[in-house]
């Protein structure tokens, strides 16, 4: 459903992915895995076709099909330490602030591949507020496309998947929501080509209000 007009959803929760949703993190995504796929002879246009949206071990694991399970979670325990560090550039998407600040005392989550340190510093790098729920690397066992961490999100706000709503901006993210029965919001142009069920170009372009009955007006365009 691209944006052509005013889209309005309902939903009794949003669950927020956080790199390329809320956040801007792709110079520092990649500065560190275009390094680490040289180091690994991977070409890095293919490897960044497939890290965004998934934790690392779970890209390493498609770029290097061969290489043992332990080895790609080592090298993820580096990257994410690497990623932490490593802030410059980091900012939010356009209308971030203003879209969290417009969650307050509404249900909502974040859903992310990243770690509690990373998730903690890119949302602080971008001068955004960590909502209250949730979900992390550390809170799951399997990445994205899997579904787990957007079925742990809704259970965590105690709201029916199919009430929720999803916004991502990753082919991986956008089929973990989809595969977890709920709709997904797309966020940015690299969502545009993964289907979502509505796409806005940044946060600039949402509103959300309360509608009654415990349901939100989400108005996208």
């Amino acid at each position: 459903m691209p944006m052509t007009a005013t889209t309005v959803l309902t939903a009794r929760a949003l669950l927020l992915d956080m790199d390329g949703t809320l956040v801007n993190s792709d110079a520092a995504v990649e500065r560190i895995w275009r390094r680490w796929a040289a180091l690994h002879g991977v070409d890095g246009d293919e490897a960044m076709k497939v890290v965004h949206g998934r934790q690392g071990y779970a890209s390493m694991a498609l770029l290097l099909p061969d290489r043992p399970m332990a080895q790609n979670h080592a090298d993820n325990a580096r990257l994410l330490a690497e990623e932490t560090a490593d802030t410059d550039g980091v900012v939010e998407i356009p209308g971030a602030a203003v879209f969290l600040g417009s969650l307050a005392g509404l249900p909502h989550a974040l859903v992310t591949s990243a770690n509690v340190p990373l998730s903690t510093a890119r949302m602080a790098a971008a001068g955004l507020p960590l909502p209250a729920v949730r979900v992390t690397a550390e809170s799951v066992g399997a990445s994205k496309p899997d579904p787990e961490g957007f079925l742990k999100g809704a259970a965590e706000l105690g709201v029916d998947p199919a009430d929720c709503l999803v916004f991502e901006d990753s082919g991986a993210g956008i089929t973990a929501g989809r595969s977890a029965g709920m709709r997904v919001v797309g966020v940015g142009p690299r969502a545009a080509v993964h289907g979502p069920d509505a796409l806005v170009t940044d946060l600039t372009r949402v509103r959300v209000e309360r509608a009654g009955n415990g349901e939100l007006r989400v108005t996208l365009g």
